[in-house]
């Protein structure tokens, strides 16, 4: 049986993004997330996904043990609010400091959604992409699922940066309870 899924950009959509974020204890979950994870995974069944670029790692500027305890300590706050993810998948690597073949995996590339779906049987013509960038936006379009970008101080020049490509989003939503709730609409329509 194939899945749903809401597959969410880190840094800016979950959680505050202070830049290179490396201490765990400098994580703080945005508002609405806990609760807009809780009602897409209980009430409507989606598995909930996080796909991260992290090229600190490829920068110097942390290790993959920093992006690891980072992780860890976000899967903890989320279930501390019964906020469960099913997965998390990140792409240390960047093009200026390694290989083509090693940064395929970063966003805008499909190729994180791609393992995601292999690994946990999801059917990305039911699932949906949320992120506050371009990257995000565009990976999910390229993974062929619905894209949401969220808005921050950054969303004008991200969709600037979508329209010169002739690319935009399904939707675009004030905060992470107004992309659940365009989740949770959407997808009843369509079943």
């Amino acid at each position: 049986m194939l899945h749903h899924a809401v597959f969410l950009d880190r840094d800016g959509t979950i959680n505050f993004d202070p830049g290179y974020i490396k201490n765990p204890d400098e994580l703080k979950i945005l508002p609405g997330v806990i609760e807009g994870i809780r009602k897409l995974k209980e009430q409507f069944g989606f598995k909930i996904v996080v796909i991260s670029n992290q090229a600190g790692v490829a920068k110097g500027l942390m290790t993959i043990e920093d992006v690891e305890a980072v992780n860890s300590r976000l899967i903890d706050l989320l279930n501390d609010g019964n906020a469960v993810l099913d997965a998390v998948y990140y792409c240390p690597f960047h093009p200026e400091f390694n290989t083509p073949e090693e940064s395929r995996c970063r966003k805008p590339s499909p190729e994180m959604i791609y393992k995601a779906a292999r690994d946990l049987s999801i059917d990305t013509n039911l699932s949906y992409m949320v992120g506050d960038r371009a990257s995000d936006v565009e990976c999910g379009l390229n993974a062929g699922v619905k894209s949401i970008l969220l808005m921050s101080e950054i969303a004008e020049q991200e969709l600037s940066s979508l329209h010169e490509k002739n690319k935009k989003p399904n939707f675009v939503a004030a905060n992470f309870f107004e992309a659940s709730e365009f989740i949770i609409k959407d997808f009843g329509g369509n079943n």
